[in-house]
């Protein structure tokens, strides 16, 4: 998963902001340090929000433009947001979506949503993959 930042310098410093998100944005020295710290405010940023109901706007697949760097998302953060758009999108509350993936527990199935506690076992990623077939495993590791 990667999202899109626009980039400037003025004066002696680097400034970039996302184009996929509001309020997303950072500064840099250098244009090194500028990417670094774009990966780090991009995943800041989208790291678990403070209610399950927050859905960020998904990433482009490509933005055109000059200075447009496609920055990407660590894959816990991934893995964790895109499965939140995808049950939010058929309308499943958590605990429905616990229920359908034969989870034990609701508390199970927030673990997934959270980036700090995602870390699917292969059985729970087929489970998740039959009731979400869109789900797109090469897009939260960044392929």
């Amino acid at each position: 998963m990667k999202y899109h930042f626009k980039y400037s310098k003025e004066g002696p410093v680097f400034w970039a902001k996302c184009v996929e998100l509001d309020g997303c944005f950072t500064q840099g020295k250098t244009l090194d340090e500028l990417k670094e710290n774009m990966h780090e405010a991009l995943n800041l940023h989208l790291d678990e929000p403070a209610n399950s109901k927050t859905a960020f706007a998904p990433p482009k697949k490509s933005v055109k433009g000059r200075n447009i760097v496609a920055v990407s998302v660590d894959p816990k953060i991934a893995f964790a947001l895109n499965l939140r758009h995808l049950r939010a999108a058929r309308g499943f509350t958590q605990k429905e979506t616990a229920k359908r993936l034969g989870l034990k527990n609701l508390f199970s199935y927030q673990r997934l949503e959270s980036s700090k506690t995602a870390n699917p076992e292969l059985m729970t990623l087929a489970k998740i993959k039959e009731l979400f077939p869109e789900f797109d495993l090469d897009e939260v590791v960044g392929l």
